[in-house]
């Protein structure tokens, strides 16, 4: 439900990963299938894979109305279930930089990418509004000890930790995304409902926490909020596109 607001980044991905006819494509937690159908429509052999089998289900029956063949796997991506250089190109849009063990998912990402391969990400980075709210959900719903924050994937030094020298190069761009609802309390409510972290932190803070939690959330939309359509929300979220080449 959050991943088919934003479409459009996954093919953008494609494009800046260039994505070419014929090569071998995996999309790592890949959720409904974004990224996964903008490489098959490229004409590629692609995979997608994720833990949650619901989404996988969903990624599915979107490759089957739109005709695209696209194998869906279950696996996680601190262990992805295939063998070492296995593809031309790895991609991850949003997904990968949830992993608990950053160092893990990135060793994984670059284990299944052959020599000279792509590997091709999309990460929130921390000053955004997306990073910003998990800031904020973090205040509130603090994570278990020793797990670094997602959006530290969405900045270059960050990255060139993680990849070391497994990589001979390395492209980033900061993009934008818009977060479009009809209200402010349209976002919370949606994003409580659909989007795993906020569901997780409004189920830990409990009915007693829940109103200070959902005050700094319509104050961080505020904040970044410029629409002026009669009180809807357009909120512009920065994030990371990532091209890194396999040493």
């Amino acid at each position: 439900m959050v991943a088919t607001i934003h479409q459009g980044v996954s093919e953008d991905l494609c494009e800046a990963a260039d994505v070419s006819p014929g090569e071998r494509v995996l999309d790592v937690a890949c959720g409904s299938g974004n990224t996964a159908i903008a490489a098959a429509r490229r004409f590629t052999e692609v995979v997608g894979v994720d833990y949650v089998p619901a989404l996988l289900d969903r990624g599915r029956q979107r490759a089957a109305a739109e005709q695209l063949q696209i194998e869906f796997r279950e696996g996680d991506v601190e262990a992805l279930p295939f063998p070492d250089a296995g593809f031309d190109v790895v991609l991850s849009t949003f997904g990968a930089m949830f992993a608990p063990d950053q160092r893990k998912a990135a060793a994984e990402l670059l284990r299944v990418c052959r020599p000279g391969g792509r590997i091709g990400m999309t990460n929130w980075t921390p000053d955004g509004f997306t990073g910003q709210m998990f800031k904020i959900v973090a205040i509130h719903a603090p994570p278990p000890a020793r797990i670094d924050p997602p959006p530290l994937w969405g900045t270059e030094d960050r990255l060139r930790e993680l990849f070391g020298d497994e990589i001979s190069s390395l492209r980033v761009e900061e993009r934008q995304a818009i977060w479009r609802f009809r209200s402010p309390e349209h976002w919370v409510e949606y994003f409580r409902t659909y989007f795993g972290p906020t569901k997780v932190a409004f189920a830990r803070v409990g009915p007693e926490g829940e109103q200070a939690l959902v005050d700094d959330l319509l104050a961080l939309i505020d904040r970044f909020n410029r629409s002026d359509a009669g009180g809807a929300m357009a909120c512009p979220s920065t994030f990371l596109e990532v091209v890194a080449t396999r040493a």
